[in-house]
């Protein structure tokens, strides 16, 4: 296991003075524009659509795929692909000075010679250009590509949007469609003699293998992650509550350079709060006995990681929490131990599910419903090869359809139910195929039982404030 000690310093920290990201040259947005021109082919435009201004006092994020295409963060911003004449135009709203005052300078449509040089794109005109024919100058047999699909922002994956958009369409007193949908019904009425499809799947296809680039920025995304939990850890001792130890990772994030989480921390101590899978009420205090399971993870700079451990809360695994965890770990140090290019994630299970045999013949299981629990975890994968990670932490861009390539990023994250104890259990890590094999992010994050129980005995942030400081009568 790699060592990696906490540093307060912030990564990449001279580009943090600049007002527009520095992360993708304009060589890397032509890449991308070349793999959406290839499949809409030459008679065919695509609009992608930005995010709206923040309607409140929070940290305004840029969308994903329209962040993917062109990295602007300014709301209100479209950009054109025009497989056509293969050109590329970003649409920008007109500056806005009032806001300027208040909120500080942002990139508008007068800074047309700074957004070429940082984007690439062959034009840059005002949104009041879209007010009538837009996209501009079609024939009958052009075809509009766009996104269906919800934009993500910060803190979103597509499959929970969906289901916020569907629950709002289905309230009898609300039923607004979305504002993607809206996009797509106005580009319909507005373009009738145009078919317009969906850009979803040619989007998801790009950005399923990641660049060098937001590998790093996924890297770094997962170090801190690691670094906060290692410090939430540390913090760990009975009575302490589960938001504690939820500030002080985030604490690690902040003062890191990561602005925003990449969902919603699961701090989850005892039985009964673990077992909701997705628990965020993180109110509840640490108990001698119980376990913590953390799943928790920045947004550094748009990219994400995806990460969880358990650890005893008095610092000492009882027996039947050390034979659980033991055995899911041994499973996902196998399923590690494979993952390379070239091969299909089936491959990847058959090959663990052979592997596991001798170990699961030598292992002594207290009980019988452990014993199946763990055979029916290593026969389906429990979960093991999850969801991709990137932009979003359910991220967009399958990697199960087909061979593994080298930048593919997804999520390890064995998982075991006990249901007849209303126990779960899990390890997760967030990994990239390489050459050689795979790059675990949070190698340097303990693993192994007995270095999370030592991890545990030692003093973390949340000591070194007075007892007295941290209550509050009501």
């Amino acid at each position: 296991m790699k060592k990696l000690s906490i540093c307060f310093l912030t990564f990449f920290s001279p580009l943090w003075s600049q007002h527009y990201q520095v992360d993708f040259p304009p060589e890397e947005f032509k890449a991308r524009w070349e793999g959406v021109f290839e499949q809409i082919g030459d008679k065919a435009v695509a609009v992608v659509q930005g995010f709206p201004l923040s309607n409140g006092f929070i940290m305004p994020r840029q969308t994903n795929a329209f962040y993917y295409l062109s990295g602007i963060e300014t709301p209100h911003a479209y950009i054109l692909l025009d497989g056509r004449h293969k050109k590329v135009t970003l649409y920008m709203p007109p500056r806005n000075e009032r806001l300027e005052r208040s909120e500080g300078r942002i990139l508008n449509a007068d800074d047309e010679k700074l957004i070429k040089k940082l984007v690439g794109v062959d034009a840059v005109h005002s949104t009041d250009f879209m007010r009538e024919n837009f996209p501009p100058d079609l024939d009958r047999g052009t075809v509009i590509y766009t996104m269906f699909t919800p934009a993500e922002g910060q803190g979103q994956s597509r499959y929970e949007l969906e289901v916020a958009n569907a629950s709002i369409a289905a309230d009898p007193w609300d039923g607004r469609i979305s504002r993607e949908s809206r996009l797509v019904q106005l580009l319909r009425t507005r373009n009738r003699r145009n078919e317009v499809k969906d850009l979803t799947p040619i989007i998801d296809r790009l950005r399923s293998v990641k660049s060098p680039n937001e590998v790093a920025l996924i890297r770094r995304a997962s170090q801190l992650a690691g670094l906060g939990m290692i410090e939430a850890i540390k913090s760990t001792e009975p009575d302490a509550w589960e938001y504690q130890l939820d500030g002080v990772a985030r604490y690690v994030y902040l003062i890191n350079g990561a602005r925003l989480e990449a969902y919603r921390s699961i701090t989850a101590s005892g039985t009964e709060n673990i077992s909701n899978g997705h628990y965020y009420r993180n109110d509840s205090q640490l108990k001698s006995g119980d376990m913590v399971l953390m799943d928790y993870a920045p947004d550094f700079r748009y990219y994400v990681s995806d990460i969880g451990r358990m650890w005893p809360v008095n610092g000492t695994f009882e027996p039947w929490q050390r034979e659980l965890l033991q055995i899911i770990l041994e499973y996902r140090n196998v399923v590690l131990d494979i993952i390379r290019p070239g091969i299909t994630t089936e491959q990847i299970l058959e090959e663990a599910r052979q592997k596991m045999k001798p170990i699961m013949k030598r292992y002594r299981f207290s009980k019988n419903i452990y014993k199946k629990a763990a055979e029916k975890m290593v026969q389906t994968g429990g979960g093991v090869l999850s969801h991709p990670v990137g932009l979003a932490v359910h991220d967009d861009g399958p990697y199960r359809h087909g061979l593994l390539k080298v930048g593919h990023v997804f999520s390890v994250d064995p998982q075991m139910w006990v249901p007849e104890e209303n126990l779960y259990l899990r390890y997760e890590d967030t990994i990239v195929v390489t050459v050689d094999g795979n790059e675990n992010f949070t190698d340097f994050l303990p693993s192994e039982l007995d270095e999370l129980e030592k991890l545990v005995r030692e003093e973390g942030m949340l000591q070194s404030f007075p007892k007295d400081s941290m209550k509050w009568n009501y």
